[in-house]
């Protein structure tokens, strides 16, 4: 097993993110690592919770990443959070992002979690991807 890609995945995804014309078109540059301090714009993305597993095999080391990106925003209703979140499934559904390290076997969309936050006032969609790695 490896954690060593993890940093490498991380900056991959984000990189991937930040640099689609849709997704900057509807959200700017807000995909954060950790939430800034000051005002938040009205939808934003966050790279969250990673768990990472062996999946090492005779070829070398590699991981089974499970990755969750969140899409917040205080838009009313729904449509502005689900329509982030659908592009950046196809952003990263079957991606294969350059590495700075190893490389991206697959990558898969694994479920997703819509709910209202803050007494209802705003709403986030947990996405859960599954990556696969390999240190070769």
């Amino acid at each position: 097993m490896t954690y060593a890609l993890s940093g490498a995945l991380q900056a991959a995804v984000y990189d991937l993110l930040q640099s689609d014309p849709g997704l900057t078109a509807m959200i700017g540059d807000a995909v954060y690592d950790a939430v800034p301090g000051g005002s938040l714009p009205e939808t934003y993305v966050l790279l969250g919770q990673e768990m990472a597993k062996d999946a090492s095999d005779p070829e070398g080391a590699g991981a089974d990443h499970r990755l969750t990106l969140s899409v917040i925003t205080c838009a009313p209703g729904f449509s502005t959070a689900k329509g982030c979140a659908a592009l950046i499934c196809d952003l990263l559904h079957g991606a294969q992002p350059t590495l700075s390290r190893g490389h991206v076997v697959d990558m898969a969309f694994l479920k997703a979690t819509a709910r209202r936050i803050d007494g209802a006032a705003g709403r986030q969609i947990d996405l859960q991807f599954r990556a696969r790695v390999a240190d070769a």
